[in-house]
């Protein structure tokens, strides 16, 4: 029987067009449903909702639900409309009675949003996970290639000399607030729903702070109805954080893309990771650079798609918002792909040496020309325009002496790698995984007399 079901039938065609894709989209929270639930189950006990005894059967059901799905035997049966059905089944199978005892005190509203907020945080850790070996390894390539230089551009126009050093190392710090961005986003998902029920709160006497902690939030979504009105947000704060780090992803790839085009010539790949062209023999595409930029413009796109979905909507839970799952579930997997395929190039990219020297790029240093006549005296202004007649009239020559002279912070010569760690590694701190899978640790090990 479905949680909602009374004495009617819906219609076939309204069950299937209601369900969706909602019941693959709850494989996604299996896990975190079994952990909300030993959670609930803890406190109900606590508040004299649940025996010591059916306390005891339910925990031990749950973690053996929880283990089949850790080892990939578990699914959605064909008659089973949602995850929260399904475990609640197999709870009856396997303990009779007291399995249904464990929807007491909560709505499937409350319910799913606990297993979203849940599931979210778990992807939030493992994105940064993801990022944090293509941080180091962007560090690594920036101290390796810092001395190799290559033309700086404004409008896609000559402008001054730049490096491979300060390439890599700029989207390196880009990361670093990419991850502020999530952390935030991170700090909102982090709040407990449990407990808001369909977002009215329970005439139960239940302990919501309990929940709070044995789930490892930091702390509660105390107003019932902003605990619901936090579906929608919850998804669009983790999209737009999502969308901050594509967005460094997709401008590296654009770089890229035009880096190895032959007009450009700064950087080659081995044959392998680029593909040919079915009738140019000479051919070595980008593709994998091409595509990470399509798929992160599309992740860029999704928190316009989750504002759109959700505009209008009035305090309550309202059915469109099943429709984000299907929008940023598969967004998260696509771009950790997109970062550690980027991590695939740029680990076996090759940089040409001495680019500057070709008298195309001889205009890079008409500030550097400006500034040596200041130095000398020159007011800056009159330095410029006798530079720019220089260029004009044909009877500019590069200056003798160009050396790069920039020794200021996150420069050419003094890239700031160390300073630049140094900020991420206090982001990642920032972040309190440990103190989450403690909390798991517990309701899933932890005896109930301990």
């Amino acid at each position: 029987m479905k949680l909602w079901k009374k004495n009617t039938d819906s219609l076939k065609e309204v069950e299937t067009f209601t369900v969706g894709r909602d019941r693959e989209m709850d494989l996604y929270l299996a896990p975190f449903d079994v952990l909300g639930s030993l959670a609930h189950i803890q406190m109900l006990e606590s508040v004299g909702l649940l025996k010591k005894q059916e306390l005891i059967q339910l925990q031990e059901a749950l973690r053996h639900i929880y283990a089949a799905i850790q080892k990939g035997d578990f699914e959605l049966q064909d008659d089973v409309e949602d995850i929260h059905s399904q475990v609640e089944l197999l709870l009856t199978q396997r303990i009779g009675e007291a399995g249904k005892k464990i929807h007491s005190a909560r709505s499937r509203n409350d319910q799913v949003l606990v297993d979203l907020k849940l599931f979210l945080r778990n992807e939030i850790e493992t994105t940064v996970k993801t990022i944090v070996p293509f941080f180091e390894l962007l560090q690594t390539q920036s101290e390796k290639y810092k001395n190799f230089l290559l033309p700086g551009y404004t409008h896609l126009q000559l402008a001054m000399p730049s490096s491979f050093g300060l390439w890599f190392g700029a989207y390196a710090e880009s990361l670093v607030d990419d991850l502020i961005s999530l952390k935030a986003a991170y700090d909102i998902i982090n709040k407990n729903p449990l407990g808001s029920a369909a977002g009215y709160g329970s005439s139960f006497p239940i302990n919501r702070t309990l929940t709070t902690e044995l789930l490892g939030f930091a702390s509660l979504n105390y107003n019932v109805v902003y605990a619901q009105m936090g579906r929608g947000k919850a998804e669009r704060v983790v999209a737009q954080s999502l969308a901050n780090i594509a967005d460094t992803l997709s401008r590296m790839s654009m770089d890229a893309t035009l880096y190895l085009n032959q007009n450009f010539s700064f950087i080659s790949f081995p044959p392998e990771l680029t593909t040919g062209s079915s009738i140019m023999p000479h051919k070595k595409n980008p593709d994998v650079f091409e595509l990470i930029r399509s798929h992160c413009n599309r992740i860029k796109a999704l928190p316009n798609e989750i504002t759109l979905m959700t505009t209008n909507l009035p305090s309550g839970y309202h059915r469109d918002l099943q429709l984000l799952k299907e929008h940023l579930f598969p967004a998260l997997k696509s771009l950790r792909d997109c970062i550690e395929m980027a991590g695939l190039m740029l680990s076996n990219i090759e940089v040409k040496p001495d680019l500057l020297k070709d008298e195309k790029y001889k205009y890079l240093f008409t500030v550097d020309l400006v500034n040596q006549l200041v130095l000398e005296g020159t007011p800056f202004r009159d330095a410029y325009i006798q530079v720019g007649k220089s260029v004009d009239d044909g009877s500019y020559k590069v200056p003798e002496h160009t050396e790069i002279k920039n020794p200021h912070e996150g420069s050419i010569q003094n890239l700031s790698t160390a300073q630049i760690k140094q900020q991420m590694d206090q982001t990642i701190a920032s972040f309190d995984f440990d103190a989450v899978h403690q909390a798991y640790q517990r309701l899933l090990n932890t005896s109930t007399e301990a």
